[in-house]
């Protein structure tokens, strides 16, 4: 499975979102099972692994997310999510870049591959049709989950990884993504319908 493979509904729950329970299937994890099963030659795809994998879900994260807080300008209702946005697309600009200066680093040529996956690009379209707080709303359940997942992946190849450069490039990145996730949890919070 790819980082940031999602197909969001309308709103995910932002409850357990915030939360983190994870002894119940959220509509996000449901929605990834279902595709990655119905994927066709899904038994005979070769996915990347190790270094090419990381590199490949951090590229694609990245653009996920910058291309889902350019949407933001012209949907929130919160100007807080809107200055959350304003720091995701600055913050994982650098990051891209750093990702690529640190695989360009790797002898055996790491060839950076952004592209979406089949997921990301529906919750993409998916949101480009919501305004208002139902935006807010699975944007902000978008950013919990990819980010959640990043940090996995992040603390995973720092840990265990086999290039040094992108195991620093890890180890660096582990910082800005636990707090996108915990601005992008408290941002949940406040624009609930209960904070309405």
């Amino acid at each position: 499975m790819r980082f940031g493979t999602l197909v969001l509904p309308a709103i995910v729950s932002a409850t357990l979102s915030a939360c983190g329970q994870s002894d119940t299937t959220t509509p996000v994890e449901a929605n990834e099972a279902a595709a990655n099963e119905a994927a066709p030659g899904n038994d005979a795809a070769v996915a990347p692994s190790g270094t090419q994998a990381f590199v490949d879900k951090v590229a694609a994260g990245d653009r996920f997310e910058i291309e889902t807080s350019r949407l933001v300008a012209g949907s929130a209702a919160s100007q807080e999510v809107m200055e959350y946005a304003r720091q995701l697309i600055a913050a994982h600009t650098q990051s891209t870049a750093r990702l690529k200066a640190a695989a360009a680093e790797d002898p055996s040529g790491i060839v950076i591959d952004d592209q979406l996956s089949t997921a990301q690009q529906a919750a993409l379209e998916d949101m480009q049709s919501k305004k208002g707080y139902i935006f807010d709303t699975a944007y902000l359940s978008a950013q919990v989950y990819g980010h959640d997942q990043m940090l996995t992946e992040l603390k995973n190849y720092a840990a265990s990884g086999d290039n040094a450069a992108l195991k620093s490039f890890a180890q660096a990145q582990i910082a800005a993504v636990t707090e996108h996730l915990d601005k992008a949890k408290a941002l949940q919070g406040k624009i609930g319908p209960a904070a309405r």
